[in-house]
């Protein structure tokens, strides 16, 4: 059968990676001559800080792309192309120089990407070039999902056993581009370009190690293959921090370096075989899953609550509401397993998922802050940031969101100190000023003996804060504060 293009441009966005490749694959099948190009979209990095372990890790994860398409190839001269522009002008400009006659990528919903998908297809329909988008980063997306009525779901348990309904009467196939792979050209001379440093486009190189995460289709493979040897206690270890329990594949999935589906098939295979840890993973990418249906669906959810009542809220705001905010963000609220988990995402780049939970629900509930001004700190912060996840889980800890924990639901920062970090391993590595107080008083040293602390060397308010806020008096006023939703 002959292809239907002569010339095909993958491009690559949120999907680093060969392996069950959606978007490449159909362009290998359908096209004669195929060229993958990434473009470091200058809207993208622009606002962000300029030293960011995201873009080493996208820059680290481009490489082993590239070497990848270079041994499938065959060809030395295949390999990846990379620019450094706005994509909304560079990827028409591109398809134009390759003279291809079709752009093939994979679907992005957010709402900045839909409106520069936009513009890119108009362009492109104006030079005659077809735009074809594939899903690729979920394993059902937009409207795959509904509920019997027709109707994109809102609470999280109905959708996961609608998803898991749907998957095992459709199971997930993977796409093989190995035997495609001699369609992969070689680039124009222009274009054999290596990928760019971090300093090649304006960001401040990481020190040797800094990164801290294996980046890549190859560091994925490595921290599956070390999650899958715990799989089975995930379950029993996921929500204590000083424990090594998640996968730590946040930022893979982010990226794209590693396929969705293959781990999904994974997840389920363990868990046909009466794993208890598999299955509770399983349903945590299903949450993930859920949360990008709720972002296509319901996209006001970008700027607003998705339960437009609790807009009504009235936060802290003025010079009290930013000192709060500043301790937060800064690890100087007094309560210690908020601290250190503050510490964590502010020297690492991640934060468990438990406090996650923890250090949202503190600075909407204890403190009072607007849950917008968290999701836009993690935001800037985390290296998994992806919009979707971050908006979902900032809208459970506010009660605003879909299947949030009720409003009147507030999480005690002593005692979930108490059950996850119930020895203070996590809060010593990251407090290390507390390091030698004891295991009851680490949670709280606010109630420590005075001869307690002074044998553990801490004075509170030097060597560390007293809280910022009383949790029982928070409480009242978070109550008092969230009745404006309960009049509705």
């Amino acid at each position: 059968m002959n292809p239907e293009f002569d010339r095909g441009l993958v491009w690559l966005r949120r999907d680093l990676r060969t392996d069950d490749h959606p978007a490449l694959h159909a362009a290998l099948s359908r096209c004669r001559q195929v060229w993958v190009a990434f473009v470091l979209d200058t809207d993208i990095l622009a606002p962000l800080p300029r030293r960011d372990r995201r873009v080493a890790f996208i820059l680290s994860s481009l490489q082993e792309v590239d070497e990848a398409l270079r041994r499938l190839s065959g060809q030395p001269q295949a390999g990846l192309i990379v620019r450094h522009a706005r994509a909304a002008d560079e990827v028409p400009r591109l398809a134009q120089e390759l003279q291809v006659q079709a752009v093939f990528t994979g679907r992005d919903d957010e709402p900045q990407a839909l409106e520069r998908d936009n513009a890119v297809a108009q362009t492109l329909a104006a030079q005659g070039v077809a735009f074809e988008t594939f899903k690729d980063h979920v394993v059902f997306e937009r409207q795959e999902v509904l509920t019997q009525a027709g109707k994109p779901y809102g609470v999280f348990t109905p959708y996961k056993n609608a998803w898991l309904k749907k998957i095992h009467s459709q199971p997930v196939a993977l796409c093989d581009i190995t035997p495609l792979a001699s369609r992969l050209a070689a680039r124009p001379a222009p274009l054999q370009t290596p990928v760019p440093s971090l300093s090649d486009i304006g960001f401040e190189p990481l020190a040797e190690g800094e990164l801290k995460i294996p980046a890549g289709m190859s560091g994925a493979q490595q921290l599956f293959e070390d999650f899958f040897e715990r799989m089975d206690d995930y379950q029993a270890t996921r929500d204590f921090p000083a424990i090594k329990g998640p996968s730590y594949l946040g930022v893979h999935f982010r990226f794209g370096t590693v396929s969705i589906r293959r781990m999904v098939s994974l997840a389920l295979a363990q868990t046909a075989q009466g794993s208890v840890g598999a299955q509770t993973w399983l349903s945590e990418l299903i949450w993930r899953e859920f949360y990008v249906q709720i972002l296509a669906n319901f996209p006001h959810v970008a700027t607003g609550a998705f339960r437009p009542e609790f807009d009504r809220i009235q936060w802290e705001s003025g010079e009290r509401a930013q000192t709060l905010f500043t301790a937060w963000c800064e690890g100087r609220t007094g309560y210690p397993l908020v601290d250190a988990a503050m510490a964590q995402i502010n020297q690492t780049g991640y934060m468990h998922n438990r406090l996650r939970m923890v250090a949202g629900s503190f600075l909407v509930k204890d403190l009072g802050i607007d849950w917008r001004w968290g999701e836009r700190y993690f935001a800037e912060k985390l290296n998994d940031f992806d919009l979707s996840a971050n908006n979902g889980g900032w809208q459970w800890v506010a009660s605003s969101g879909c299947d949030a924990q009720p409003w009147f639901r507030i999480f005690n920062p002593v005692t979930q100190s108490e059950k996850f970090d119930p020895q203070g391993k996590f809060i010593r590595r990251y407090v290390p000023q507390l390091a030698e107080l004891s295991d009851k008083d680490i949670h709280a040293p606010w109630l420590a003996k005075p001869m307690a602390l002074q044998a553990a060397g801490v004075t509170l308010g030097v060597d560390y804060p007293l809280p910022v806020v009383d949790h029982a008096v928070a409480r009242d006023q978070t109550l008092a504060r969230y009745g404006v939703v309960k009049k509705t």
